[in-house]
């Protein structure tokens, strides 16, 4: 079992070479920090600048790291995937904006993708950020334990309207609802949030599913607490469980701020930390269903042997592999392959406005060099296979 990542034959069965010489071409960029560095700030310049460059990222990083500009537009690359059962997770990924039109806006959006996806078998999962549904520092605020003024109170009473909306569409549709984590200092006020939508929508089984970064030291003492509530409340728990997108961010804050780091204080701390989490989970599966995010090879092996000594069926639907698209496809295809359950996020939206999501995707790429060079070794092995 522990050399199934290495089939690329499987792995990129999907891709034309077209596709796979554009992919080796990608990556190598990634390798190189300085083209990174210097690629985001003319992308981010020319798009200010309303140069015709949309074009350009669309043929290249845009088409290997997203599905589209719209649903409808992604419906190809999902239809594809499903043939080797690889479903989809329709991620509407434009960040970046702070007020109430654009709140009501990404609302009726997940509403609308709900209703789309709950006639696609290829999409079992919808997905949202909590500062979709409302500005950042209100989250922050509530976070500190602020007291909110009376027009912040009324602007929360929104944000709760909007997630009571968009979980209880789920609920009826039964479609699964993966909730984002995002920055520790207004995650708090968010697993609160979270938290109350368990209590009301996943009484028979997990509708809402929150996120835990586990590079992040206390999560798992916050699952054990979340799990006594579900004992003895009677609901049930969704996780998804990743490492985690702002480490640089948090640990620069945290020694700006003079507060200890909540980041672990190496990778090793935080690879064990994702084990452990990993294991209390598949320990209460019958509590606790499992969205694991993960493109590391040890972690998703970690997985596999532990749904075998728990005789847990590999397609059990409370157990789920997830990677994004365009990244880590020598895990993914390998996994359903052999049975499992496994989504891709799917990022669509605006080329424009997903250029923050594609900019921190390059970014983390080039800041995990193992991630980067393990892509490339993988993508030269299959065109040697091809005779590229």
């Amino acid at each position: 079992m522990n050399t199934i990542f290495e089939d690329t034959s499987t792995a990129f069965a999907l891709k034309t070479d077209s596709e796979l010489e554009r992919a080796y071409f990608l990556f190598k960029m990634i390798a190189n920090e300085p083209l990174v560095r210097i690629g985001t700030a003319v992308t981010n310049f020319a798009i200010k600048a309303h140069l015709p460059v949309e074009g350009l990222i669309r043929a290249s990083v845009f088409d290997h790291f997203c599905g589209g500009v719209s649903e409808n537009d992604c419906l190809p690359i999902i239809d594809k995937m499903y043939q080797k059962k690889v479903c989809a997770v329709l991620d509407y990924s434009v960040e970046g904006k702070e007020d109430e039109v654009y709140f009501d806006a990404t609302l009726d959006k997940i509403i609308h993708i709900l209703n789309f996806v709950k006639e696609k078998e290829a999409i079992p999962f919808a997905v949202f950020k909590p500062s979709g549904f409302g500005r950042f520092q209100l989250f922050e605020k509530i976070s500190a334990g602020k007291k909110l003024l009376e027009n912040e109170q009324e602007e929360w009473e929104r944000v709760k309207a909007r997630f009571h909306t968009v979980c209880k569409k789920a609920y009826e549709l039964d479609v699964a609802l993966l909730i984002d984590a995002e920055e520790s200092w207004m995650q708090s006020a968010a697993d609160d949030l979270v938290l109350q939508m368990m209590r009301t929508y996943n009484k028979k089984k997990a509708v809402v599913f929150n996120t835990l970064q586990t590079y992040r030291w206390n999560r798992l003492d916050y699952l054990k607490l979340m799990h006594n509530e579900a004992l003895k409340d009677g609901f049930k728990i969704g996780i998804k469980i990743v490492r985690g997108a702002y480490l640089e961010k948090e640990n620069t804050r945290a020694e700006e701020l003079k507060y200890p780091t909540p980041i672990c204080a190496s990778k090793k701390a935080t690879d064990d930390n994702f084990n452990k989490v990993l294991l209390y989970m598949i320990a209460n599966i019958n509590v606790i269903s499992t969205f694991a995010g993960t493109h590391n090879e040890d972690s998703c092996y970690k997985l596999v042997q532990l749904l075998e000594k728990n005789n847990i069926k590999v397609n059990d639907n409370r157990i789920w592999f997830g990677q994004l698209y365009g990244m880590s496809d020598h895990i993914s295809y390998n996994l359903s392959a052999k049975g499992y359950n496994v989504a891709k996020y799917l990022p669509f939206g605006p080329v424009k406005d997903v250029m923050p999501y594609l900019i921190r995707r390059a970014e983390e790429n080039t800041s995990v060099a193992g991630q980067t060079n393990r892509e490339l070794e993988l993508l030269r092995k299959e065109r040697k296979r091809r005779n590229l």
